[in-house]
């Protein structure tokens, strides 16, 4: 590795005080450089690295008083300006001023990694890294390391703290980290701090119009760089939020704990790693491995026991109001209605039944309460044993629910019985539910006293470890709706599928207002950059409430299997509307769940997107464009394709009358389905009508002719 390649250099140890020897396989540090501090004269010591293809560089030194900053600049020109680092504590002073580099230590690596199941098979995971080692060289002489791995298209930075006599519990007030950008632009964000959890609707504004945002948020500068910062492994930890400071200057702001500590942790121990996914264009986001690859490698070993696929389910009719989760007469968790079920999965090759309101707890405020909630027993006319083995007779797989409206105390004294039972009756998913208003999740803490706490405390960091590794032990994944975000822990523990974190599709039932046009295509380059999202596609009756309705065409409820990813896609409509429209349920059928490759081909963040996915289990390709309230005509060139090999496109298409707005002739569930042969040399026209949307399954036929 030559030194252009990674450019270190760095330390000059003013205070005499050695560097920790370079790992053998590691790159030889540049040229000492040294700043001058103009008011005193102290020479100060700068680190510097650069990416593997030197496209990302990110300088970090210590200013005039002693604080930690960093910068990021890419090909050259600044891209985050100096920024402090650093920590309130709670019953110690700041970590942050008077601090000295005292060492440093840098490394390479250049791996490919294989997923069990996701958006791509082969993981590319080239880094460069340094960590730099700050210490107070007087007073309580605590110590904290900070390390930089940066990758061409992002970088990832967190601190360590190492043993120590003076720094042996640190109790965390807040996080000093900040984010100044260099540049105006725009920002696609989400509120922090709101009573809805994470659904909110995501708002476009300058970025100086930013209040205090969830991650991902994503922003484009004036002059077209895209950056979407995040968070990785949020482990024992709280989630980080942004507040904005200062022009575009931005903050950590860590989630509220239980108590007046947002963080507890004993050294040694790391923080999550502060992301930036950096693109010239939108695409480039979605592209991005960055927050995969800052996660550890699988420690569940094999599960080949998941099987990626599509589910059906009780639970749009309780939505729509036709049915209850309570019980009584319009009780939808009934045997009769999920026998249905699991006859239609079967006939159609759907693996997983969902069914919710099997089980105890669903009458009386289940939502404010959640302690009336069993894991282990159903309602009467439920026969959860003989459903089980009358799925599994016919190659189907009920698939668990556990709502516990957030009550984590009571849930996790019966989470080990309910895992018991569904590995008993073969059911080898669930979907956990935390609904309650956001600071309302009721924990036990150490004495056993019930705590109310945020649903992106540490505290619900904790317990969503503790049941993503009791359920492994009983080989069982986890699909988590109003869950923690995604940070791409299904890297370390695989079982963790799917998951909500934003508005889903059952916001286009209920009136309140539905889902807006352009809210998939928002998704694609804010929420889905963290990881799956189980949002329910597949709707073709397009009306639900009075004064609502799901804001889409059906060609774009096709193409949503495409471009919101996940390794289990709900058919979420009711099953008499699957049986009316044949021809475009044959899509939902088609479209597998688990990929090869996938590649974006354009897109705008909010404006629309298309993406390109091959199927892992075959040479089939599937494209999937989707548009918000504007119509578009886009170009999908296929070079993706197989060369030299004929493909049938089987294309589901915008009819000429299809239009979110329903009215004066048009109409959402216009639709066109066409067949045509093409090859990789041919370019698309995809003509998508306003809150519309294109899906196209490619199979290959056999060599094009010479």
């Amino acid at each position: 590795m030559t030194v252009h390649r990674i450019l270190i250099a760095a330390l000059v140890l003013a205070w005499g005080v050695a560097s920790p020897a370079l790992a053998q396989d590691d790159p030889p540090p540049a040229a000492p450089v040294v700043a001058q501090n103009a008011p005193t004269g102290v020479q100060r010591p700068v680190v510097r690295l650069a990416s593997p293809g030197d496209v990302l560089g990110v300088e970090v030194t210590t200013d005039n008083d002693g604080r930690a900053v960093y910068s990021v600049s890419r090909l050259g020109r600044p891209v985050i300006e100096p920024s402090r680092l650093g920590f309130l504590l709670v019953d110690a002073p700041k970590l942050e001023r008077n601090l000295t580099i005292v060492g440093q230590a840098t490394r390479t690596v250049d791996e490919t990694w294989e997923q069990p199941w996701g958006e791509r098979r082969f993981m590319k995971n080239h880094f460069n890294e340094v960590r730099i080692s700050f210490a107070e060289p007087r007073g309580l002489q605590r110590r904290f390391d900070v390390v930089f791995r940066l990758y061409d298209d992002g970088l990832g930075f967190r601190y360590e703290f190492p043993e120590q006599p003076n720094l042996r519990t640190l109790r965390i007030t807040d996080e000093l980290t900040e984010f100044a950008l260099a540049d105006a632009g725009e920002a696609w964000w989400a509120p922090a701090f709101d009573w809805n959890r994470e659904e909110q609707i995501y708002r476009h504004t300058p970025i100086d119009q930013v209040t205090s945002a969830q991650t991902p948020m994503t922003v484009r500068t004036g002059d077209g760089l895209h950056i979407a910062f995040h968070e990785a492994a949020l482990v024992d930890y709280s989630g980080m939020n942004l507040t904005r400071t200062g022009e575009g200057r931005f903050r950590a702001a860590l989630t509220p704990g239980i108590g007046d500590a947002k963080v507890i942790r004993d050294a040694p121990f790391p923080t999550p790693w502060r992301t930036m996914q950096i693109a010239d264009s939108a695409g480039g986001l979605i592209m991005s491995d960055l927050i995969l690859n800052l996660n550890e490698p699988n420690r569940l070993g094999d599960v080949s026991w998941f099987e990626p696929a599509k589910y059906i389910g009780v639970w749009w009719q309780m939505h729509l109001g036709t049915a209850t989760w309570s019980s009584g007469a319009a009780h939808g968790a009934t045997t009769e209605t999920t026998r249905r079920y699991i006859d239609f999965a079967a006939e159609h090759g759907f693996r997983g039944v969902l069914v919710e309101g099997w089980n105890l707890g669903w009458d009386g405020d289940w939502f404010g309460n959640g302690g009336d909630f069993s894991y282990t027993q159903a309602y009467p006319d439920f026969d959860l044993e003989g459903l089980a083995a009358y799925a599994r007779a016919r190659g189907v797989h009920l698939i668990g629910h556990h709502e516990m409206s957030a009550n984590v105390a009571h849930y996790e004294s019966q989470m080990q019985a309910g895992f018991d039972l569904y590995e008993r009756l073969g059911v080898d998913v669930v979907k956990t539910g935390y609904v309650a208003d956001a600071g309302q999740a009721r924990l036990a803490d150490p004495e056993g006293r019930i705590r109310y706490a945020w649903h992106e405390s540490q505290a619900m960091a904790q317990h969503h470890q503790r049941v993503i590794e009791a359920a492994a032990e009983h080989r069982i994944a986890v699909n988590a709706h109003e869950p923690i975000k995604d940070t791409g822990l299904r890297r370390t523990w695989p079982n963790i599928i799917s998951r909500e974190g934003a508005r889903g599709m059952e916001y286009s039932a209920w009136g309140v207002p539905p889902n807006p046009p352009g809210h998939e295509v928002t998704l694609a380059f804010t929420r889905l950059l963290a990881g799956p999202m189980d949002f329910t596609p597949g709707i073709f009756d397009m009306r639900t409430q009075p004064n609502s309705g799901v804001l889409s065409t059906i060609a774009k409820q096709l193409a949503l299997y495409v471009t919101i990813y996940s390794p289990i896609q709900m058919a979420a409509d009711l099953l008499e509307n699957y049986e009316a429209n044949p021809g475009p349920f044959q899509f939902i059928k088609d479209v597998p769940t688990d990929w090869a490759d996938t590649r974006v081909l354009n897109g705008e963040v909010g404006d629309f997107v298309t993406i390109a996915r091959r199927d892992r289990n075959s040479r089939d390709w599937y494209l999937g464009s989707i548009s918000d309230e504007q119509g578009r005509v886009l170009t999908a060139p296929l070079g993706f394709l197989e060369p030299g090999v004929r493909y049938r496109a089987q294309i589901y298409r915008d009819g000429p009358n299809a239009d979110w707005r329903e009215g004066d002739g048009r109409s959402r569930t216009d639709i066109v389905i066409e067949t045509r042969e093409v090859t990789a040399a041919d370019t698309l026209t995809l003509r998508l009508a306003p809150g519309g949307g294109q899906a196209i399954r490619f199979t290959p036929l056999g060599r094009t002719r010479r």
